[in-house]
This record gives structure tokens, sequence and C-alpha cells, in this order.
């Protein structure tokens, strides 16, 4: 099956898109898309990996679902369009970079600039039906999603994974911890971030420090 992705991932998942789940998968979501208004737009779905080749990979952030509000998702994890208002978890985000990292809270929610550096933003199921949070989960993502971290995992080497709440905590066994950093902490979103499981993790300048031990350049947050 060809599938719209960059070309740096096909021989890596070329495997998965033969697999009957995936076959469904497609049809699911074809059939979405031709009866109710989804995001992200179609051309936007794989966009995690057409702005991070499987080699630049670098860091992992997971997510859980796209946003469902219109213009919102692009396809990238708690990232929203340029001139789109920054979600709750997305200023959570900004406000622990601006702690952590001294950067200025940003206009921009497009974290594409962050993709293009070698964040890898992948939300756990990649589409979702307009305000309905969820309606896309357990139809094949998270099988295609759990592959693409195992195969991370399995072909790279001191890849730095941000697991930031439960959900994105139960990918660690995913990830082989002898080859890889796992950071940990809760979720940026304001149920949690407000009872002290977000601020302060300092993932970023962890990270940064870590891809440095790597003789990797720090990503510019």
């Amino acid at each position: 099956m060809e599938v719209d992705i960059h070309k740096s991932w096909k021989p890596y998942l070329k495997h998965e898109f033969e697999k009957p789940y995936f076959k469904n998968l497609v049809d699911f979501v074809k059939r979405e898309y031709g009866s109710y208004r989804c995001f992200p737009p179609g051309r936007e779905i794989f966009n995690a990996f057409n702005y991070c080749a499987f080699n630049a990979v670098k860091v992992v952030i997971i997510g859980q679902d796209p946003y469902h509000g219109p213009g919102q998702a692009n396809g990238l994890c708690f990232s929203v369009k340029e001139g789109i208002s920054h979600p709750p978890s997305l200023v959570n985000i900004f406000k622990e970079i601006e702690n952590d990292a001294g950067k200025p809270y940003p206009n921009s929610g497009d974290l594409s600039r962050w993709a293009k550096q070698g964040v890898l933003l992948l939300n756990a199921t990649l589409t979702v039906r307009a305000h309905q949070a969820g309606s896309h989960q357990k139809q094949g993502w998270e099988t295609f999603t759990d592959a693409v971290i195992h195969t991370i995992s399995t072909k790279n080497n001191n890849v730095i994974f941000l697991l930031w709440g439960g959900y994105a905590k139960q990918k660690v066994k995913l990830i082989d911890k002898t080859k890889h950093e796992v950071l940990t902490s809760g979720h940026p979103s304001p149920l949690s971030a407000n009872r002290g499981y977000w601020f302060g993790n300092r993932h970023f300048s962890k990270t940064n420090e870590l891809l440095v031990r790597y003789n990797k350049t720090p990503i510019n947050w």
C-alpha cells in the first residue's frame, strides 16, 4: 500500500503498511473523512514524519489525540496552526520552557520549528472526528504508532523520549532504555500541572544537556 509519508520512513514502516490492520485503518479513515469533518486535514495526517526524517530523529514527544477543534490540529502533537489560540496544555509547555530555558513565550503555537530540528511530535492516534475527542482511537492507529516507537528504539541510538502523563508513560515498554534516554513527568494539562506534576520538570534543558553529551545540536525551543 502506498502511503504519503516521507521517503526516509518507508524502508522501516513498509511492512506495517501491508498488514491487514493498516488496510482496515485506511478504510476507516477514508470513511470518516468522507462522512464527517475530521482533523487534521488529510494531507497533514503524517506531518510528524514529513517534517522529521527518520535519521534526523533526536527527540520523541508522545501525545494521545489530535486537537478536535476547527483549525487547530496540524499533524504534530501539542501543536496548533499559525494564528490559532494556544490550548491550555501548550500554554503550560511554553511556560515551562520560559522558566526552564529562559525562552520568551512565543506568539506562534506551530511546533513545526521543533520538528524540523529533529523532534518527532507523535500522537498515538493521528486523526479525530471534529468535536469528539478520542473518536478515532482503537481503530489501528495505536498499533501503527507503537510500531513507530519500537522501530525508532530498535534502529536508532541515543534518542530522548519525553513521556508526559500516564498514557505516554505506558509507551516505555516499547523503548530500549539501554540505548536511549527516557524522561517522564506529569502531563502539561491544567489538571496535572496545577497539582504540581508538570512545572519544574526541566525536560527542555535536560534534553539539550543530553544532546550535547551525544554530540548533537541542542533544540532551539
